[in-house]
Protein backbone atom coordinates (compact mmCIF):
# COMPACT_ATOMS: atom_id res chain seq x y z
CA UNK A 1 0.00 0.00 0.00
CA UNK A 2 1.26 3.48 -0.87
CA UNK A 3 1.23 6.50 1.42
CA UNK A 4 -2.10 8.26 1.03
CA UNK A 5 -2.79 11.94 1.67
CA UNK A 6 -6.41 13.10 1.78
CA UNK A 7 -7.23 16.81 1.81
CA UNK A 8 -10.30 18.07 3.67
CA UNK A 9 -11.92 19.13 0.39
CA UNK A 10 -11.71 15.51 -0.84
CA UNK A 11 -13.14 13.82 2.26
CA UNK A 12 -16.59 12.23 1.96
CA UNK A 13 -19.08 14.62 3.63
CA UNK A 14 -22.27 13.33 5.22
CA UNK A 15 -24.73 14.24 7.96
CA UNK A 16 -25.87 12.13 10.89
CA UNK A 17 -28.75 14.27 12.12
CA UNK A 18 -27.17 17.68 12.88
CA UNK A 19 -23.69 16.15 13.13
CA UNK A 20 -21.52 17.05 10.15
CA UNK A 21 -19.17 14.15 9.42
CA UNK A 22 -16.22 13.72 7.11
CA UNK A 23 -14.74 10.35 6.26
CA UNK A 24 -11.16 10.90 5.19
CA UNK A 25 -10.14 7.35 4.47
CA UNK A 26 -11.11 3.74 4.72
CA UNK A 27 -8.94 0.71 4.14
CA UNK A 28 -9.60 -2.94 4.82
CA UNK A 29 -8.11 -2.37 8.31
CA UNK A 30 -9.23 1.07 9.49
CA UNK A 31 -11.57 4.01 8.87
CA UNK A 32 -10.82 7.61 9.95
CA UNK A 33 -13.00 10.69 10.05
CA UNK A 34 -14.24 13.73 11.94
CA UNK A 35 -17.50 14.98 13.38
CA UNK A 36 -18.48 18.59 14.04
CA UNK A 37 -21.22 19.83 16.35
CA UNK A 38 -22.23 23.42 17.06
CA UNK A 39 -22.80 24.53 20.67
CA UNK A 40 -25.81 22.78 22.18
CA UNK A 41 -26.16 20.24 19.38
CA UNK A 42 -26.68 16.56 20.05
CA UNK A 43 -25.40 14.14 17.43
CA UNK A 44 -27.30 11.15 16.16
CA UNK A 45 -27.28 7.99 18.24
CA UNK A 46 -24.66 5.55 16.95
CA UNK A 47 -25.84 2.04 17.79
CA UNK A 48 -22.27 0.79 17.97
CA UNK A 49 -20.28 -1.51 15.77
CA UNK A 50 -20.55 -5.23 16.59
CA UNK A 51 -17.05 -6.19 15.42
CA UNK A 52 -15.10 -2.93 15.78
CA UNK A 53 -13.51 -0.71 18.37
CA UNK A 54 -14.01 3.02 17.89
CA UNK A 55 -11.80 5.75 19.35
CA UNK A 56 -12.92 9.37 19.67
CA UNK A 57 -10.47 12.24 20.23
CA UNK A 58 -11.65 15.78 20.98
CA UNK A 59 -9.58 18.02 18.71
CA UNK A 60 -11.53 21.15 19.68
CA UNK A 61 -14.26 21.90 22.16
CA UNK A 62 -16.01 20.35 25.13
CA UNK A 63 -18.42 17.43 24.71
CA UNK A 64 -20.31 14.74 26.55
CA UNK A 65 -20.38 11.17 25.30
CA UNK A 66 -23.59 9.48 26.41
CA UNK A 67 -23.37 5.68 26.72
CA UNK A 68 -26.94 4.43 26.85
CA UNK A 69 -26.22 0.88 28.08
CA UNK A 70 -24.53 2.32 31.17
CA UNK A 71 -26.85 5.35 31.45
CA UNK A 72 -23.63 7.32 31.86
CA UNK A 73 -22.17 10.57 30.51
CA UNK A 74 -18.44 10.94 29.96
CA UNK A 75 -17.16 14.54 29.88
CA UNK A 76 -14.44 15.09 27.30
CA UNK A 77 -12.33 18.22 26.91
CA UNK A 78 -9.95 19.18 24.14
CA UNK A 79 -7.15 16.61 24.08
CA UNK A 80 -9.20 13.81 25.70
CA UNK A 81 -10.09 10.52 24.04
CA UNK A 82 -12.47 7.66 24.74
CA UNK A 83 -12.66 4.07 23.50
CA UNK A 84 -15.99 2.50 22.57
CA UNK A 85 -15.87 -1.30 22.71
CA UNK A 86 -17.70 -3.46 20.19
CA UNK A 87 -21.45 -2.94 20.03
CA UNK A 88 -21.71 -0.08 22.57
CA UNK A 89 -24.16 2.64 21.49
CA UNK A 90 -23.15 6.25 22.05
CA UNK A 91 -24.15 9.85 21.36
CA UNK A 92 -22.02 13.01 21.26
CA UNK A 93 -23.33 16.27 22.76
CA UNK A 94 -21.55 19.62 22.44
CA UNK A 95 -21.73 21.33 25.85
CA UNK A 96 -19.15 23.99 25.01
CA UNK A 97 -19.39 27.52 23.66
CA UNK A 98 -17.66 26.79 20.35
CA UNK A 99 -17.91 24.31 17.52
CA UNK A 100 -16.64 20.92 18.67
CA UNK A 101 -14.44 18.87 16.36
CA UNK A 102 -14.06 15.20 17.21
CA UNK A 103 -11.83 12.83 15.28
CA UNK A 104 -12.77 9.18 15.22
CA UNK A 105 -11.28 5.98 14.00
CA UNK A 106 -12.71 2.50 13.84
CA UNK A 107 -10.93 -0.81 13.37
CA UNK A 108 -11.66 -2.99 11.67
CA UNK A 109 -14.11 -1.11 9.46
CA UNK A 110 -17.59 -2.52 9.00
CA UNK A 111 -18.13 -4.46 5.83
Amino acid sequence: MDVLKVEKKNARNFMEGVEHCREYLQTDKIVFGTSELLPGQRGAKDVGHPDSHEVFYVSRGHVLMFVEEQDRYFELNEGDCILMPEGVSHTLINIGNEKAVITWTMAPPER
